[in-house]
């Protein structure tokens, strides 16, 4: 941590920002101060108003009421120029890079020509960057064949190369490695040590508490706490985030029953840059979670697809309770008690201008709820109102628009839509992405009630904190290869980041 004091500078200064869409009054006079060389956590919620206070202070949105000021001097409101200009930097959560450029084109594209003064300046000042910041990465590689946490170091490079000295960072480990964001936060000590001040957005309260000097949390658009961070712990930040008590489940350990399904030796064929699975045997058993730890972009995707029967494999098997199954399609999939909860809500598991009522039956409409044809809307309603009442879908009705709900409520009717059906297999992709604490608790322990009902939970995280607390096996996914099991609790973050990272599937002990 900085230690900045409190007589350091004061670097920015949100002054009662308020800001309403429509009824909804997502900023109310939030107040925000950020000294030199300091890290101001930002904590809340989905849906507290953290977005929208950085898209004030970035100049995408206008605040109806307050202020911002950066080194003592007043932000023309709704000017993004204007905040880069006064040495405000963002790196997002989903990277803003051309993979086709290399890093240093990267970097200077958008604020000079490719081709405009000395190139050789630029690299200069790249390379400088740098050494004085430990972000290691080569100014002529091209960015579509970096790692993740490479390619964050570029984001980060390109905010510190237009001279940001107040840095903001959305959800900075999301995809990162546990050795990844290690690298990251002694990065992170470094340019504070400097004098660069930072407002750092997570969910993840162990990494807040690791580098954060003080904690901003919001809730329902106001600030309800401000504290020291070496004055809490976790237990307190996620009590003030939700407005209670709140323990995260943990799945007790119990004995699995029969392989309800199998894949054997499954390969599929590589995609663009991302990578086939490689002779994947996998095992997923009766009452056990199953986890899938690995970055994003190792297989993955490859593997929910031939599960959840979006994909055919070009060699091996897949078989369930035994038997060896052919025409393999989502539909078969859900016939035969297969059920997927997507990764991407919003796009693969919804539609946005569909009511809550047809995203409920999306899935089931043809088996469940029409005959011949004609579809009984009488018992689509009472489904979902069934699944509102039952996993508490904080929403207007069923009749409702799906897209404007909170990512935790939309994530709610989806788990109810899955779950209700009772299916045997359930693949669990992502299932808490982007949700706060609150919304994580109930999901996580819906999918361990599932698991206890007899049901084979195939749970696929970037998350290591979320995969070691609920699998009760765990592999890891790297270039498309599978890890053995290992028993929950017998690796720690670390052993599994080396298998992430990919050095394990090298080593000769491996096997």
């Amino acid at each position: 941590m900085s230690h900045a004091g409190d007589g350091a500078e004061v670097v920015l200064r949100l002054d009662r920002i308020s800001k309403s869409f429509g009824a909804l009054k997502a900023n109310d006079a939030v107040s925000l101060t950020l000294r030199r060389g300091e890290v101001v956590a930002l904590l809340g919620e989905n849906g507290a108003g953290k977005t929208t206070l950085m898209n004030i202070l970035f100049g995408h949105y206008l605040a109806d009421d307050g202020g911002v000021e950066v080194f003592g001097q007043p932000l023309p409101p709704g000017n993004p120029r204007a905040a880069l200009a006064a040495g405000v930097g963002m790196v997002h959560q989903h990277f803003t890079l051309a993979g086709n450029l290399t890093v240093l084109e990267n970097i200077r594209l958008g604020t000079e020509g490719l081709w405009s003064r000395g190139a050789a300046d630029a690299r200069a000042k790249v390379e400088r960057l740098s050494r004085d910041f430990g972000l290691a990465v080569h100014p002529d590689a091209k960015v579509g064949r970096l790692t993740v946490g490479e390619r964050q170091r570029v984001e980060i490079l390109k905010a510190l190369y237009r001279d940001a000295r107040i840095l903001i960072l959305d959800e900075p480990t999301a995809v990162l490695t546990p050795q990844e964001s290690e690298a990251l936060f002694a990065t992170l000590r470094k340019a504070t040590a400097l004098g660069l001040s930072m407002i750092f957005i997570s969910h993840k309260l162990h990494e807040v508490m690791a580098i954060a000097d003080r904690c901003v949390v919001l809730r329902h658009g106001r600030v309800v706490g401000e504290v020291d961070t070496h004055a809490t712990d976790k237990g307190a930040l996620a009590a003030l985030m939700v407005g209670g008590e709140l323990s995260l489940p943990r799945a007790e350990v119990r004995v699995p029953g029969a392989v309800l399904m199998r894949l054997d030796g499954v390969s599929t064929p590589n995609r663009g840059a991302g990578p086939g699975l490689k002779a994947v045997t996998l095992e997923l058993k009766a009452g056990q979670i199953t986890g899938l730890a690995g970055v994003s972009g190792n297989g993955q995707a490859a593997l929910a697809e031939i599960v959840g029967g979006l994909a055919l494999p070009v060699s091996g098997s897949i078989m369930l309770k035994g038997e060896v199954v052919t025409g393999w399609s989502p539909g078969a999939a859900l016939a035969k008690g297969v059920a997927r909860i997507p990764e991407d809500r919003h796009h693969q598991g919804s539609i946005a201008d569909f009511d809550l009522t047809e995203n409920a039956v999306l899935e089931g409409y043809r088996s469940r709820f029409s005959r011949r044809g004609w579809m009984n809307w009488r018992a689509a309603r009472a489904f979902a109102e069934g699944i509102i009442k039952d996993y508490d879908v904080r929403c207007p009705g069923p009749e409702t628009r799906i897209r404007l709900l909170s990512g935790g409520n939309m994530q709610k009717l989806i788990l109810g839509r899955v779950l209700s059906a009772g299916p045997e297999v359930i693949l669990a992709n992502q299932p808490v992405r982007g949700l706060d604490v609150g919304a994580i608790a109930y999901v996580q322990s819906q999918l361990i009630a599932a698991r206890d009902r007899g049901a084979a939970v195939l749970l696929i995280s970037e998350d290591l904190d979320e995969i070691m607390g609920l699998s009760d096996v765990i592999h890891v996914m790297s270039q498309g290869r599978l890890s053995p099991a290992f028993a929950r609790g017998t690796m720690t973050a670390a052993e599994l980041g080396l298998w992430m990272a990919g050095q394990k599937f090298e080593a000769p002990d491996a096997a």
